[in-house]
């Protein structure tokens, strides 16, 4: 396995996305990068079109960009990341309520959409606007200006250590799949994940080896392996064959 084509550090942005500027008062170090106009329009109509299929009526504090494509480590599995920042307390109280309608509504949408920027998937996420954010490039779509400027990292990336990690977690995964009666064993495998993203972001920020292995996973398609086998089990344990 190859790390290499699903990790690595650019020292340009992508250029589908963004180009070169300067506006001659407040140039950003090494280069300041503002978005494509065609590409920002396009992606504020979805934002709006999102909003209305979300089926609130709550005011959207702002629309951010954010993941590897505002930023230099973006691969060609990378996706757009487009948040709609909500204060979810403004929704309803039980805060857990509001994260599960949200996510069901963002499943529902990006299955039902397959919008492309010149090949990248746009990926639309309701986000609560208090909700801790670790990203180091953030980009309002809605005010046209960076929120948390990217810069090229000088931080040496441990790739002997993420491939060793994915490869254990592969074969890990592979082992639970392959076992019968492994639904609780998938839900523990889920979290262990979740768990492992988590603590890498908080102790170590995107270019973790535990952040970067979870990346690892999702476009070598392991994850996507895990929960389609979770909801194939579901139906299956829920069916009655003829």
């Amino acid at each position: 396995m190859d790390v290499n084509n699903h990790v690595k550090v650019s020292q340009e942005l992508n250029s589908v996305v963004w180009e070169p500027c300067c506006d001659n008062v407040k140039c950003v170090y090494p280069k300041h990068y503002c978005i494509k106009e065609e590409v920002r329009r396009k992606l504020l109509r979805a934002a709006y079109d999102f909003h209305i299929f979300l089926g609130v009526n709550v005011d959207i504090e702002d629309v951010i960009f954010t993941g590897s494509l505002a930023n230099f480590n973006y691969t060609e599995f990378s996706d757009i990341d487009l948040h709609l920042l909500i204060d979810f307390s403004t929704i309803d109280a039980d805060y857990d309520f509001v994260k599960e309608y949200m996510n069901a509504k963002k499943t529902v949408w990006n299955k039902k959409h397959d919008i492309q920027i010149k090949g990248y998937d746009v990926e639309l996420y309701a986000q609560d606007s208090r909700e801790a954010h670790h990203s180091t490039g953030v980009f309002s779509i809605l005010r046209n200006e960076w929120i948390h400027i990217p810069t090229p990292t000088k931080r040496k990336i441990d790739f002997h250590s993420i491939m060793e990690k994915s490869r254990h977690l592969m074969n890990y995964i592979d082992h639970v799949l392959s076992q019968p009666n492994r639904e609780s064993n998938i839900e523990k495998l889920k979290e262990k994940i979740r768990n492992m993203r988590q603590s890498g972001l908080s102790s170590g920020g995107e270019y973790s080896v535990e952040n970067l292995t979870f990346k690892v996973l999702r476009n070598t398609g392991y994850l996507e392996k895990i929960y389609d086998t979770a909801t194939s089990d579901y139906d299956s344990r829920l069916s009655i064959k003829q």
